[in-house]
């Protein structure tokens, strides 16, 4: 897996532009949880003296990471890049929600909204044994900001959460393999029975958008090896 995210690496991650109701600026950025992750922050200054970043994960107050280029708390994994980008080390699903990059030298002052939308796959937590013939359950979740309707975002905007294996093949279509989604909760769990050549395989769960995929997670599939002495 690549160690950075930014917009030209292959589809790890893709940002939209369009412009809110407010005519401010708004930016989606969908990345894959452990990914290093850009965002950017317009016509910004190169200096950033009168740059601000805030974090807004529920729709409530913010909090200022930078103010006037200097970092307000103690964030080892968030730093400033090129024209006050904000850049973000090993990306969690903790770190979803709504990024503002306020410009403070304007009359209003301007602002750019970056969402990060947070894509992950998790083993069910009630799975004890991963070994052929038994059952394993997979849940890929797209972690957004609380005020985001997602919805909208896969139905309206055209983007699709899908899986598929190694191969690129999509398992929607093979039958052993049951897959569920709910827009409502913005994820996709997938169910099968593990066989013996399972081992080693990798699921990958996807963001698409047409043919176009904008962003992807995988979980490999392990058995346990029994040691005989």
């Amino acid at each position: 897996m690549a160690d950075k995210c930014y917009i030209h690496l292959l589809g790890l991650i893709s940002i939209y532009y369009f412009t809110g109701t407010s005519g401010e600026e708004v930016i989606n950025v969908f990345c894959s949880d452990g990914l290093n992750v850009t965002l950017l922050c317009g016509d910004a200054p190169p200096d950033c003296r009168s740059t601000m970043w805030i974090y807004n994960k529920d729709n409530k107050t913010g909090v200022d990471l930078f103010t006037k280029g200097i970092k307000q708390m103690d964030h080892k994994r968030v730093s400033l890049g090129s024209y006050c980008s904000l850049n973000i080390y090993k990306t969690t699903i903790e770190d979803h929600g709504l990024y503002t990059c306020r410009q403070l030298n304007t009359d209003p002052y301007t602002d750019v909204n970056v969402y990060l939308h947070v894509l992950h796959v998790s083993l069910s937590s009630t799975q004890t044994e991963i070994k052929a013939g038994r059952n394993v359950t997979l849940s890929c979740q797209l972690y957004f900001f609380d005020g985001y309707d997602c919805e909208g975002l896969l139905h309206e905007d055209g983007f699709q959460i899908i899986w598929v294996n190694e191969f690129d093949v999509n398992l929607q279509s093979v039958s052993r393999y049951q897959i569920s989604s709910s827009t409502e909760h913005c994820n996709s769990s997938l169910t099968t029975t593990l066989l013996n050549e399972d081992n080693n395989r990798e699921l990958r769960c996807q963001i698409i958008k047409g043919t176009e995929v904008k962003t992807s997670d995988r979980y490999t599939v392990k058995y346990l090896v029994q040691k005989h002495n």
